[in-house]
């Protein structure tokens, strides 16, 4: 531009140099200075500075052709000339320089606040250490313990020969290697280093608050189970025992019909075990995600029948149509979920009260309710009812971990429906399974 334009200037004046005053034409070549100034610079300015004093010199001050000056007054010109021009030179110089820092203040400032914006998660100093290795266009980036131990990285493998190397924090350094960087900004890159330990440490605070709240949570149900465990296997086990001695007891002239109800509360108490340890199973399986799901197209009437079957006996309504379409569903999980369902209705219900079980085709699945006329619950206790050794009002006495919703609700979902809640017209409570249709 400085070439360009001192040619160009030139060529157009010299036609005019008889009827211009020379602080004209120095004035016009001082917009070519600071043009120049702008686009290249201090160094590139100050020649073009130079340049234009010797080309007005040259062809402007007579005598024309030489660089010989007579009169002083053209002296001073010149002179001055150079001097505004390097000033002008060096103010713009100035000027862009700020703006750039403001530029690269105001560009760090945004990073380092996009980086701290982002949620602590699993991953975050991996996400982190690949902001740092994208703004300085490197291979890898790497926190490493003074031990030498690479606890996070991005990029490929360390080479062991890094690029930069900036301490992050006690006991860490921030490593990055790739192609070598010009005139590196070492505030800047502290800043980024300081970053990328506070991630890694907040990182970690996460995972040990996450881990305590699990260990609270397997604490709570490890509590719960026990409590639930001491009280309801005892009252069966006692039962068993007490049954077992008098039958066993050679002083005791049992009549027939003593030992038939004593045979009769032996095998009541079994079944209780035998379903305190079923729904205990029932429960690990879906808390460790073992549960073996095998879905096929099932007719709910076969599996409200078979459910019905095993169960107590008690007043049912059925309203379950034969020629329903098939729900797709895995049967004996279902069946399970009904008779849980149908057993919590029964101990919900006033005595005399039938349960009605209905069931009916809705959009593109199938609805299965089992209805009770019993108190019912409040709103707020509808999904804490689903809860893991959970019994509202826990005052009955006929035993139970508080296991047969949640173990309802989750075989319904594991068969990819839904198990709700809801008022029963005239009183009581509805559940209500969901399930996709079988296809077709």
């Amino acid at each position: 531009m400085g070439a360009a334009g001192l040619v160009l200037l030139t060529g157009l004046l010299v036609q005019f140099r008889t009827t211009l005053s020379l602080a004209s034409v120095v004035l016009l070549y001082l917009l070519v200075v600071v043009a120049t100034a702008v686009a290249g610079g201090l160094a590139a300015a100050l020649a073009a500075a130079v340049a234009s004093d010797l080309v007005v010199n040259f062809f402007f001050v007579p005598p024309y052709h030489t660089l010989t000056v007579e009169s002083r007054d053209h002296v001073i010109t010149l002179v001055v000339y150079v001097a505004v021009a390097a000033t002008v030179s060096l103010a713009m110089d100035l000027a862009a320089r700020q703006r750039a820092a403001a530029a690269r203040t105001d560009l760090e400032a945004a990073l380092l606040a996009r980086i701290s914006a982002e949620p602590i998660r699993e991953g975050s100093v991996g996400a982190m250490l690949g902001h740092v290795r994208e703004i300085l266009h490197m291979d890898s980036a790497a926190l490493v313990e003074d031990d030498g131990v690479v606890v996070a990285l991005d990029g490929r493998a360390l080479t062991g020969d890094p690029v930069l190397s900036v301490p992050a924090g006690p006991g860490l350094t921030l490593v990055v290697e790739g192609s070598p960087i010009f005139a590196p900004d070492p505030r800047f890159l502290s800043r980024l280093a300081t970053a990328a330990a506070r991630t890694l440490q907040a990182e970690r605070v996460a995972a040990q608050a996450a881990r305590a709240r699990e260990l609270a949570e397997v604490d709570k149900v490890r509590s719960a189970l026990l409590a639930a465990v001491g009280h309801d296997l005892r009252t069966p086990l006692a039962g068993i025992k007490a049954s077992v001695s008098s039958l066993r007891d050679p002083g005791l002239d049992l009549p027939a019909a003593a030992q038939t109800e004593l045979l009769e509360t032996i095998e009541v108490s079994a079944d209780r075990m035998a379903d305190l340890v079923e729904n205990l199973l029932a429960m690990s399986r879906l808390r460790a995600g073992a549960l073996s799901v095998h879905l096929r197209p099932v007719a709910l009437d076969e599996v409200v029948a078979a459910a019905l079957t095993h169960s107590p006996p008690m007043r049912v309504t059925v309203g379950v149509p034969d020629d329903l379409p098939l729900a797709q569903a895995d049967p004996g999980l279902l069946e399970r979920v009904v008779a849980n369902l149908v057993t919590n209705a029964y101990q919900a219900a006033p005595a005399g009260t039938p349960i009605l079980i209905t069931g009916r085709p809705t959009g593109d699945g199938l609805e299965l309710s089992i209805a009770d006329h019993g108190p019912g619950l409040a709103d707020a206790d509808r999904e804490r009812m689903f809860a893991p050794f959970q019994r509202l009002g826990d005052h009955t006495a006929d035993g139970g971990l508080g296991l047969g919703l949640a173990i309802a609700r989750g075989f319904t979902e594991a068969m990819n429906g839904t198990l709700t809640a809801s008022d029963t017209p005239g009183g009581g409570l509805t559940m209500t399974v969901t399930l996709p249709a079988a296809p077709r």
